[in-house]
C-alpha cells in the first residue's frame, strides 16, 4: 500500500508513458487495416489514407473507446488475487503496456499485420500467470476470446464473400454493368451509412453526454442510411460516362464508382477500429489511474479520468504517421489483388463485424477480422487468387504474438518490481 502512495505519481505517469507507445504501436500496426486495402486497391494514396485514417481513428477513439476498455480491465484476471499486494497489479499493467508496445514496434518494422489484442492479453496473462499465481487468470475469460479470433475472420470472411458475390451478380455479370451499379450502388451506400450511424449512436454518443433508446438509435441509424442513400445516387447520377464504350470500360467506370464507396468504408472502418482497439492502450492505463487514486483499493468499475482517451487517441495518429505504410502495404497488396469492388466488400464486412463484436463488448482483432475479409473476397475468385506465402507468413506471426506479449511481460515486470524495492 505504501508503495502506491509513496509514489503515486511517478506510476502514473510511467502508465501513461507506456499507454501512449503501446498506443502509437497499434497506430503503426493496426490503421492498417482501415486503410490497407483502400491504398491496395488505389481508392486512396498512402498520405490520403494516413490523413483520413487520423482523423476518423481519433474520433472513434476519443467517441466510442469505453465500452470495451472495460472488458480488458475487469475480465482476464482475478482482482481478488491483487487486494492485499495492489501495487503487484500496478507493476504488472505498466509491464504489459511496455512489453506490447515493445511487439508491435518490431512488428511494425517487418510489415507483419499481428493483433494488438493479441499483444496486451498475451502481456497481461503473462505478468499474471508468472508473476502472481496461474489462479489469477480467467482461463474461461481467455478461452472465449481465443475462440473469438476463430469465429470472428469466419464471420468477416463470409459477409466479404456474399457482399462480392451480390455485387458480382448484380453489376458485374449485368447486360450493363454502369445501369447496374446506377441502380444498386446507393443501397450499398445507404447499409454502409447504417453501419457507422449505428456504432456511433450505441456507443459514442453516450460519452459525450447524448442518450438514445434502442429504438431511436435505430431510428435515426435508418435516417442516416436513408440519407447517404439518396446523396449517393444523385453523386452517382452525376457521373458522366460514354454508353457507347466497350464492356471492359464500363466495367472500369463501375470500379470508379466504387472507388468513392471504399472511401466511405474506409472512414468506417477507422472509426470502428479506433473505438475498438484503443481499450487495449488505455484499459490497462485506466487500471493503474483507478487503483492509485484510490490508494491501493481495486475497484470492479473504474471511471475513466478525463485525459485517458486522448492518451490513446494521439498516440494511435502518431503511430500511424510515423511507420503505418509498412503493413498497409501487406494488407493491401500481400494478400491478394485488390479491386475497389473487392476492397469494399472486405471493409465492409470487416467494418460490420467490429461493429457487432465492439458493441457486445468482445475485444475482438481488428487484423484477423479484415484478414478474414480479404480471405473472403480472394477465395470468391478462386484459391489461386491468394498469394499463400504472405497468408503463412501472417498466420505465423499470429500465432508468436500471445508468447511474446507474454514473455516480455514477465522480464519487464520483475525488472520494474525490483527497481521499486519489492
Amino acid at each position: 500500500m505504501d508503495i502506491i502512495s509513496t509514489y503515486n505519481m511517478t506510476l502514473i505517469v510511467l502508465a501513461a508513458a507506456f499507454a501512449f507507445f503501446m498506443a502509437w504501436g497499434i497506430g503503426a500496426n493496426d490503421v492498417a487495416n482501415a486503410m490497407g486495402t483502400s491504398v491496395g486497391a488505389k481508392a486512396l494514396t498512402i498520405k490520403q489514407a494516413i490523413v483520413v485514417a487520423m482523423i476518423f481513428e481519433f474520433a472513434g477513439a476519443y467517441l466510442a473507446g469505453g465500452e470495451v476498455t472495460s472488458t480488458i480491465r475487469k475480465g482476464i484476471i482475478d482482482s481478488a488475487f491483487f487486494v492485499d499486494t495492489p501495487e503487484l497489479l500496478v507493476f504488472g499493467m505498466i509491464g504489459s503496456l511496455l512489453a506490447a508496445g515493445f511487439w508491435l514496434l518490431i512488428a511494425s518494422y517487418l510489415g507483419w499485420p499481428v493483433s494488438t489484442t493479441h499483444s496486451i492479453i498475451g502481456a497481461i496473462v503473462g505478468f499474471a500467470a508468472v508473476g502472481v499465481s496461474p489462479e489469477a487468470v480467467e482461463w474461461s475469460k481467455v478461452l472465449g476470446i481465443v475462440g473469438s479470433w476463430v469465429i470472428t475472420p469466419m464471420i468477416a470472411g463470409l459477409l466479404a464473400y456474399f457482399v462480392f458475390i451480390s455485387a458480382q451478380k448484380l453489376i458485374f455479370d449485368s447486360e450493363n454493368p454502369l445501369a447496374s451499379a446506377k441502380r444498386y450502388v446507393p443501397f450499398y451506400m445507404a447499409l454502409t451509412g447504417f453501419v457507422i450511424a449505428l456504432v456511433t449512436i450505441k456507443k459514442g454518443l453516450k460519452h459525450v453526454g447524448i442518450q438514445f433508446t434502442t429504438f431511436e438509435g435505430f431510428a435515426l441509424a435508418f435516417a442516416v442510411a436513408a440519407v447517404v442513400g439518396v446523396l449517393g445516387k444523385i453523386m452517382i447520377g452525376r457521373l458522366k460516362f460514354d454508353p457507347s464504350a466497350d464492356k471492359d470500360m464500363h466495367y472500369t467506370n463501375v470500379e470508379k464508382v466504387f472507388a468513392i464507396l471504399m472511401v466511405v468504408t474506409a472512414c468506417a472502418m477507422a472509426f470502428a477500429h479506433g473505438s475498438n482497439d484503443v481499450a487495449n492502450a488505455i484499459g490497462p492505463l485506466a487500471a493503474v489511474v483507478s487503483v492509485v487514486n484510490s490508494g491501493g483499493e481495486i475497484a470492479s468499475k473504474a471511471q475513466l479520468a478525463w485525459w485517458v482517451l486522448p492518451v490513446g487517441a494521439f498516440g494511435i495518429v502518431l503511430g500511424l504517421a510515423m511507420l503505418g505504410k509498412r503493413v498497409i502495404a501487406t494488407i493491401g497488396k500481400g494478400i491478394t489483388h485488390l479491386t475497389p469492388s473487392r476492397g469494399f466488400a472486405a471493409e465492409l464486412a470487416a467494418a460490420s463485424t467490429v461493429v457487432i463484436a465492439s458493441g457486445t463488448g468482445l475485444p475482438i482483432s481488428t487484423t484477423q477480422t479484415l484478414v478474414g475479409a480479404v480471405l473472403g473476397v480472394g477465395m470468391a475468385r478462386g484459391i489461386a487468387a491468394l498469394n499463400l506465402g504472405v497468408v503463412r507468413n501472417i498466420v505465423v506471426s499470429w500465432v508468436v504474438t500471445l508468447p511474446a506479449g507474454a514473455i516480455m511481460s514477465i522480464i519487464f515486470f520483475f525488472i520494474i518490481k525490483a527497481a521499486f524495492g519489492v
